[in-house]
């Protein structure tokens, strides 16, 4: 498969940022850069990847608190997420100095996304999902060809994103992950915000808070 991907745990949070990339093109793209702008980069250079974009999944300090400082050292467009999240990317300073991270500045997305877009990285097409819930404007990025899928904040191995922030909601997110992420396929594997990677399969197996059992 032409799609690699390595994962940057970041921020005290120990967020899964992750920089995706095309072997045939060495074209790439950083995911939710939340920290440490610097490691992300000695990573890029040490593969010797093009960044051509820079993508975010939610606006959640720990997942885009470095965009604006890496978009000024890279020069490349920002995209996502959903415009719905615009309220947690403009108070992202707050949103730092509450939870305890370096300060942080707000920015504007080249490209808000929404539900049925697409990006693309090299050869690579990342599809959009819209999946509210842990925040309204919250998106996953799809690999259908690679099976491959990050979630942001979504779902976990064994667990699903949190619901009790300003606009979560507990039923919207339910109905992202059964009724958007799991008809994917159960062989697609995806790397979540936090914590190790896992399959829809997996998880509609096991999942005590969204798997087949929990919702019968």
């Amino acid at each position: 498969m032409p799609m690699k991907l390595i994962v940057i745990p970041v921020t005290p949070f120990q967020q899964n940022c992750s920089i995706l990339w095309c072997e045939e093109t060495m074209k790439g793209a950083v995911i939710d850069p939340g920290g440490e702008v610097d490691r992300i980069l000695q990573e890029v250079e040490a593969r010797h990847i093009e960044i051509e974009r820079i993508l975010v999944t939610h606006g959640h300090a720990d997942h885009c608190g470095a965009v604006a400082d890496l978009q000024e050292r890279l020069g490349v467009p920002v995209e996502g997420p959903h415009e719905d999240d615009r309220f947690w990317i403009e108070q992202l300073p707050d949103q730092a100095a509450r939870f305890g991270l370096e300060h942080c500045r707000s920015f504007e997305p080249d490209r808000w996304l929404a539900e049925g877009d697409q990006v693309t990285v090299g050869n690579i097409t990342l599809q959009v999902i819209h999946c509210p819930g842990h925040t309204p404007g919250h998106v996953v990025f799809f690999a259908a060809a690679e099976k491959v899928a990050v979630v942001g904040d979504v779902l976990f191995a064994g667990s699903i994103g949190r619901t009790d922030f300003p606009r979560g909601n507990h039923e919207d997110l339910i109905a992202s992950i059964r009724n958007k992420l799991f008809p994917l396929g159960d062989e697609v594997a995806f790397l979540p915000g936090h914590g190790p990677a896992s399959s829809f399969g997996r998880e509609r197996e096991g999942n005590p808070f969204v798997g087949d059992a929990a919702v019968q």
